[in-house]
This record gives C-alpha cells, sequence and structure tokens, in this order.
C-alpha cells in the first residue's frame, strides 16, 4: 500500500506543482498596495523604477537593430524550431507572463487571444480568453493565429496538440532571471519590435545592476520563502536565483525543484527572513500555517517579526515585472540598503 501511495504522488507531483504556479500567478492581482514597508531605508542605493513601454522610453533602444529580417527561424526551450515569414498579426498567449511581455513590448495590438490568468495589462483582461489550466483548442483554431506564446510545462498538452494542427508555438520556460530577458529578446525579435523589446530588456538589466550594487559586501541574511501553503522552492528555479540576487540564501536550496516543507528542516536552519505571496486574503493562509506550525516559535524571523508578504504577481512570473519582483524581494530583506 504505502509503494502504491509513493507511486501516486510521483505521479501526481508535476501537475500539482503547475496547478500551484498557475494559481500563485491568478492570486493577488491588483494588490501592489501590500509592498512592505518595515525597516529603516537609510542610505538607499536601488529604488523602484517604471516599466518602461515602447511609448514612453524608445530612446533607451538606441543601436537596436530596427527590423526583423525574415524569414526567421528561432529554437524555442523545446528544441522545436519555428519558421516565420514575417512578423506575427494575430497573437494567442496562454501564460500571463507571456501575456504581460507582448504587451509589455509593444504587441498588444496584435494580440487575439489570452488564458484565463492574464490580468496585466488592463487591456488583456477585454481579450477572447481561450481557457485556464485547460486550453480550448477549438477556440484557439477560431482565432486564427500565427503565433502561440506556452510554457512547456504549464500547457504541454495544447503545445502538443496546437503543433499538430500547424499552429506555430513558441514555448519558453527560463530558469534565470537573464533566461527572462533573453526569451523577451527572442519573442521581441520574432514579431519585429527590436527597439521597443530593448528599452524593456535594458530596464531589467539596470534593475538588476541596481540591486546587485545596493546588496554588494553586506552579509547575506537566511531567508525561508513559502510560495503556497507547506511548499517552498529549492536551487534551479528563478525564485532561489532572486533570492541570491537581493542578497539572501535561500534556506531551501538544498533540495531542487518545488517542494513540500519539511517543517524540522527550516526551524534547524532558523532563517532571518520568511517572505510570502500575498494573495488578496483578509488574513493570509499562509501566514496562519506559519504561525500555528508547532516549533516554529523558536524561529528567528518569527521570533522579531520578520515575516513579510510581497507581491505574486510580479514575483511568479517570467515577464517584464520580474524586475518588480527582484526589487521587492530587496528591499524586503535589506530594507537599510535597499530604498522604496
Amino acid at each position: 500500500m504505502k509503494m502504491d501511495q509513493l507511486r501516486w504522488k510521483k505521479a501526481i507531483l508535476p501537475a500539482l506543482i503547475a496547478l500551484m504556479m498557475v494559481f500563485m500567478a491568478a492570486c493577488g492581482a491588483n494588490n501592489d498596495s501590500n509592498t512592505n514597508n518595515n525597516g529603516a531605508n537609510n542610505g538607499g542605493q536601488a529604488s523602484a523604477t517604471v516599466q518602461p513601454t515602447a511609448e514612453s522610453t524608445p530612446e533607451a533602444a538606441a543601436g537596436a537593430p530596427s527590423e526583423t529580417t525574415y524569414p526567421l527561424t528561432v529554437k524555442d526551450a523545446t528544441g522545436t524550431e519555428i519558421i516565420f515569414e514575417q512578423a506575427p498579426t494575430a497573437i494567442v498567449s496562454l501564460a500571463p507572463s507571456e501575456t504581460e511581455t507582448i504587451y509589455a513590448i509593444g504587441a498588444g495590438e496584435y494580440v487575439v487571444g489570452v488564458d484565463a490568468y492574464s490580468n496585466y495589462p488592463e487591456e488583456a483582461t477585454k481579450v477572447e480568453q481561450i481557457g485556464d489550466m485547460t486550453t480550448n483548442i477549438e477556440a484557439v483554431v477560431a482565432l486564427n493565429p500565427d503565433l502561440v506564446l506556452a510554457s512547456p510545462s504549464l500547457n504541454a498538452d495544447a503545445v502538443s496538440k496546437l503543433r499538430e494542427l500547424g499552429i506555430a508555438v513558441y514555448a519558453s520556460e527560463p530558469k534565470t532571471y537573464d533566461e527572462t530577458i533573453a526569451k523577451i529578446e527572442e519573442i521581441g525579435k520574432i514579431v519585429n519590435k527590436n527597439a521597443e523589446t530593448a528599452a524593456v530588456a535594458e530596464h531589467m538589466r539596470q534593475v538588476k545592476q541596481e540591486v546587485t550594487d545596493a546588496v554588494k559586501g553586506a552579509d547575506p541574511k537566511k531567508v525561508y520563502l513559502e510560495f503556497s501553503p507547506g511548499w517552498t522552492v529549492g536551487s534551479g528555479e528563478f525564485l532561489d536565483e532572486l533570492i541570491t540576487l537581493a542578497g539572501g540564501v535561500n534556506i531551501a536550496n538544498g533540495q531542487a525543484g518545488w517542494y513540500e516543507v519539511n517543517a524540522e528542516e527550516v526551524i534547524k536552519e532558523n532563517p532571518q527572513v520568511i517572505i510570502y505571496p500575498d494573495f488578496g486574503e483578509e488574513k493570509s493562509s499562509i501566514l496562519a500555517g506559519i504561525e500555528t506550525r508547532p516549533g516554529w516559535d523558536v524561529i528567528d524571523a518569527v521570533k522579531n517579526n520578520q515575516m513579510f508578504a510581497v507581491t505574486n504577481d510580479p514575483l511568479v512570473r517570467v515577464g517584464p515585472r520580474l524586475a518588480d519582483g527582484l526589487l521587492e524581494l530587496a528591499q524586503t530583506i535589506h530594507p537599510e540598503l535597499v530604498s522604496k
């Protein structure tokens, strides 16, 4: 019986993690007001900046190629080569991060379909929805897209079915901050928005540099991140890297990927800071679990009330707003160094 249970858990784990990641992206929308204001902000070296748009900062992309040369061949995260004879003019996005990307680089006018969790920018909420965790393949086909943006893990079934129907699908799954920038640049090249994309990429690189400069030389703080009740993230994922860039040490990085919390191990590691996403709840279910977990009252972060909610969507979406997520993490971990 135990062996059967183990096999069952292993079988459903990938789907469970995928579901939680989508839930994280869907929850906490429009809750920017939860940004933490704890700690002194004396002599901060980094500050919040506004996400550039094609309209506001085209000059930031000076020197970038103005036009993509077609036909263009690209290879996505699945190793699939896609050939574009011309710039796509009918785009469907199956993931919130891809939706945010396409709007940020100035190609929002070409978006004809999005997933149900695409809640940013506001214009995206007015576009036809083509499913949630399960993509409505017929609805996508009816929109006659010449580009579908997807995640190879969250949208694996849809990616396969759409490709069988001859639809161009670009699937990406960046695992680091820089890979996220590279993904955005590739999409910008595909849709022939090179100058606008260069401005977005430059902004993201600038935020990363400001944050790393601000925390350089500071003693790293031990950080525990609980992204969903009872679940944390270890090495090999972008959230682990963000904690490091923000001047922290992820106490869960001894194990790879997304996994269930080992309560005793967290007590042993004794984090100085505990971070969790704001899902817009009146009382955070994550915080409630932390406060009532046996033995956790001895953890420094709990004793010193160093438990902070951070804005959810920018932190968990591998798109342009990941810069905002990184900045907020740094402000939360090192408020004395990174100003708001």
